[in-house]
């Protein structure tokens, strides 16, 4: 089992190395030069349309969609990722999330336009699309043989990663977080949680939405104030802070995070990992979502889409950082969740239950929205009659995730994310010109 570990471990330095973020990097900066800025320049007409009333075909609404993938998103990442950026790459890591964030919207932008373009209607009649759907739609006349092997190879690694990252290692931490806080036995904490998303997942998109549109916002919110609440009683400390981050984004000297150095090249290899591995922009898994949007356009979706990767690092991530350096525990030894805790703690006496409630509901909504992308792999691979199959497994695998180590399942996960990377990313490249055409055909219509 060890030589296991070690195996997956260093297979995981490898694909989560240099190559895999100046890939990711170099993507974001071709489809925002590509697209002339425009995400950066039209992200209040996104925050407009994620709240409009739906219009034309789908299964869910813009809002409900983007929930959707927020509740997938939102989890782990913003608060204990950030935590780790810092802790290893110094507060210049979170300048660099910021920057991967930026160009990330251009991706997460052009994932959800093809993902509307290119969707199809299945035998149940619900409206499917992703990376597996516009590689086989968008790709697949042209180089057949191409699509051939990338779509279902996105598929398999969707399915695979989902019962890591997006079950396993959220079962663990919702169940670390309660018994570590409240006493709650992880045994309890798995087959309550089970119980719950069974239920959610009987009504199967529509509910998972509604449970996401209601859930997800209040969540978020709910962290935000307490992330306020503490730079408001430290405001004297926050220009500091980004004294702070900016010296250590630019200045090539070690960085204090726990004992190990952090130079200029340390703070941008956290910070874009973890700012990636917080907003997923990249991954193409947050595409499968806004698939299901009702909308008459792609572009629409798609100004919707690139609103996740804003509220998510650039709010959500750049808080919880803020909090952590002007707490000044930043160098102390504390990293991940524990030192987010003990960072909110440090100025609320009931800061550490705010980040264990957090924490327990933002993986709890990452298990609802990772089922949905599992959901959709199988289908893609086995047709409907997968479904069922898979929602019970999914369900049952819940409490074992709770209850067991998950080191080397992490691993797994995160490697099997960085391969779901590799071949949505070919795609976005194929498909760059068509994603530029429609966005020039839309707003060209709309300035007539």
């Amino acid at each position: 089992m060890e030589a296991i570990e070690r195996f997956v471990s260093a297979a995981n330095d490898i694909l989560w190395g240099w190559p895999m973020l100046i890939a990711l990097a170099a993507t974001g900066v071709f489809l925002t030069v590509g697209l002339r800025f425009m995400p950066w320049r039209k992200l209040p007409e996104g925050l407009k349309l994620s709240v409009r009333p739906s219009r034309g075909a789908g299964d869910i609404s813009p809002f409900q969609a983007l929930m959707t993938a927020l509740a997938a998103t939102v989890g782990t990442g913003n608060i204990a990722g950030v935590a780790t950026a810092i802790y290893f790459g110094g507060p210049g890591a979170l300048f660099y999330m910021w920057v991967i964030a930026l160009i990330g919207m251009a991706t997460k932008y052009s994932e959800s336009v093809l993902a509307v373009a290119y969707r199809e209607v299945d035998e149940l009649g619900n409206h499917v699309g992703g990376p597996m759907y516009y590689i086989k739609n968008g790709i697949g006349p042209k180089f057949p043989k191409l699509a051939f092997v990338l779509a279902p190879a996105f598929a398999v690694f969707t399915a695979l990663a989902g019962f890591g990252i997006g079950n396993g290692v959220q079962a663990n931490s919702v169940a670390h977080a309660l018994e570590d806080n409240f006493a709650v036995p992880a045994a309890v904490t798995g087959v309550v949680l089970m119980v719950i998303v069974g239920l959610v997942l009987i009504g199967g998109i529509k509910r998972i939405a509604e449970v996401a549109s209601a859930l997800v916002p209040t969540m978020i919110l709910a962290y935000i104030g307490g992330a306020l609440l503490v730079l408001g009683y430290n405001y004297d400390a926050i220009p500091a802070a980004f004294a702070l981050i900016f010296q250590y984004a630019f200045t090539p000297e070690a960085a204090e995070g726990g004992a190990i150095g952090g130079a200029i090249l340390l703070a941008i290899r956290w910070g874009f990992a973890r700012g990636i591995f917080s907003n997923e922009a990249g991954l193409g898994s947050a595409a499968i979502a806004h698939a299901a949007a009702k909308t008459d356009d792609p572009i629409q979706q798609g100004l919707v889409g690139m609103v996740g990767v804003f509220i998510d690092t650039l709010i959500v991530c750049t808080l919880t950082g803020l909090v952590i350096i002007t707490s000044g525990l930043w160098s102390g030894g504390l990293n991940g969740a524990a030192l987010t805790s003990a960072a909110f703690a440090n100025t609320l006496p009931w800061g550490g239950t705010l980040v264990a409630v957090s924490l327990a509901l933002f993986a709890f909504t990452t298990l609802l929205g990772w089922s949905y992308y599992g959901e959709r792999a199988v289908e893609f691979l086995f047709g409907v009659k997968a479904i069922w199959p898979y929602r019970i497994i999914w369900v049952l695998a819940i409490p074992v995730g709770a209850v067991t180590s998950l080191d080397l399942v992490w691993n797994m996960a995160d490697a099997l994310n960085a391969m779901m990377a590799i071949p949505n990313l070919i795609a976005l490249f194929i498909l760059a010109p068509a994603v530029f055409a429609m966005t020039r055909n839309y707003w060209g219509a709309k300035e007539k």
